[in-house]
């Protein structure tokens, strides 16, 4: 995201990009810990960081199809 010059990346950019992703990921390695003695919940901890993924991949994937499709139309 910092490499290229032809955009500059909002706050929604850098929370679709790299915070919640990592926040998902931290939360998926975090639920490997306690797996034996609390499995309930960390299935859904599990669950959920699957889930903050998938939407934050549409959402990128939406994304870029948006700027590439409203930006590239007006080069």
């Amino acid at each position: 995201m910092r490499a290229q010059t032809s955009y500059r990346p909002e706050f929604e950019d850098w929370l679709f990009h790299f915070i919640l992703p990592f926040i998902a990921y931290a939360t998926l390695a975090a639920s490997a810990y306690p797996v034996r003695e609390h499995l309930h919940s960390t299935m859904f901890a599990a669950a959920a960081a699957a889930l903050v993924l998938l939407f934050t991949g549409i959402h990128n994937a939406w994304d870029a199809v948006t700027y590439h499709v409203f930006v590239g139309r007006h080069r």
